[in-house]
């Protein structure tokens, strides 16, 4: 199959979308299966067996520290050359745009995905009056599509009430094999705690992007009545700044991002993992924590009961309200059994997550939409080249 594959994001940048993505990429190419990936540049240009066409970034003010890309002319010279089988837009919403304009351009199925919930990110940056237009956007993007792909049943039931069509489910993932393989440093927990570790410290781990939409600052006031945890933060993002402030006089240590094995080692070297967002459609996070053995403490909404099983794969606070959170943490730390119990489950759930499955899934859908008659094409613009 010759797949064409457009992505906002992608390497250097690091993130649940560029995760799933470079599992889907190594695992399509084991499969034998042939990718073009039009994606921001500033990436490798191979991955896999998949080649990367890099167009030229721009910075967007809500995530300045990432690249995007819009379409620009020349991209419809590659994309008739690879001749596709299918194009699959991954988070459509600029470079994406060129993905929809050529599927139908070309007759060739449209496949989009959906993996982060831009509209409701406008809340945090106060932008609430955005919000209707975000859902119309993404909407009308998303329904060019012959499948819309979604990476939790929560997200599904939401998308479908905003009006998006042709939902279906595209499962979870983790690498198994990395975090669960991984080991406990000293070496690491000294690292973890910027050298202040003692025997007696607990390591509350936080992975992901520091934005304001994630909601770190509901962990300070935790932090003030649990003296004997320290905070370390693995992730970088433009909410940096006010973190570091909001968190001096703290144990916290801020470390930038870690990756592949040394990632895995700052799960295992923690003792508890927390995700305070209410704004994500998945949060692979967890599932890297679960795998590596480490109990997760999360915010409460849709997606995070889901992938914690309701609490029984990990302890659910409610983000409203303080208390809850330290109760949770003092659950999490200081109940053996409820610990134990929730460690156990985490790690029975991750174990079935290898991203074979997911991808083998996507294949699945694939070969559906190449099933259904060819697209009709839209009406292109008189003179209009992409």
């Amino acid at each position: 199959m010759r797949i064409a594959m457009f992505t906002e994001t992608f390497l250097p940048s690091t993130d649940g979308i560029v995760t799933r993505l470079l599992a889907t990429l190594r695992h399509l190419g084991d499969a034998g299966h042939e990718v073009l990936l039009f994606a921001p540049a500033g990436g490798p240009a191979q991955y896999g067996a998949a080649r990367v066409i890099g167009v030229p970034p721009f910075r967007f003010f809500l995530y300045p520290e990432k690249n995007f890309a819009l379409p620009r002319p020349g991209l419809g010279r590659h994309l008739r050359a690879f001749q596709p089988d299918l194009v699959h837009v991954v988070n459509p919403a600029f470079l994406g745009l060129a993905g929809i304009y050529y599927a139908k351009r070309l007759r060739v199925p449209l496949v989009a995905s959906y993996h982060t919930n831009v509209p409701h990110y406008a809340r945090h940056y106060r932008l609430n009056w955005l919000e209707p237009a975000l859902w119309w956007y993404f909407r009308t993007l998303h329904n060019q599509a012959s499948l819309n792909l979604c990476t939790s049943r929560a997200t599904l039931h939401e998308l479908a009430a905003h009006g998006f069509e042709r939902l279906e489910l595209w499962d979870r993932g983790v690498d198994v094999d990395l975090f669960s393989r991984a080991r406990r440093s000293e070496e690491m927990r000294r690292l973890l705690c910027g050298g202040q570790a003692d025997a007696n410290t607990r390591v509350l781990l936080y992975v992901g992007r520091l934005a304001a939409e994630k909601g770190i600052e509901r962990i300070r006031p935790a932090l003030a009545r649990l003296p004997d945890v320290h905070f370390a933060v693995v992730g970088d993002g433009p909410h940096r700044k006010s973190l570091e402030a909001c968190f001096a006089g703290t144990r916290t240590t801020f470390l930038g991002y870690l990756h592949g094995e040394t990632l895995a080692e700052a799960y295992a070297s923690a003792d508890g993992f927390i995700f305070p967002s209410t704004t994500e459609t998945l949060g692979l996070v967890l599932f890297e924590a679960m795998a590596a053995g480490l109990p997760v403490v999360a915010a409460d909404s849709a997606p995070t009961r889901e992938v914690l099983a309701d609490g029984a794969a990990g302890f659910i606070f409610d983000p409203h309200r303080p208390d809850s959170l330290v109760q949770a943490l003092c659950a999490m730390f200081y109940d053996p059994a409820r610990r134990e119990a929730v460690i156990r489950r985490g790690r029975e759930t991750a174990a079935q997550l290898d991203w074979r499955g997911p991808t083998e899934q996507l294949l699945r859908y694939y070969r559906r939409v190449l099933a259904q008659p060819a697209p009709v094409p839209t009406a292109v613009p008189r003179g209009g080249k992409l």
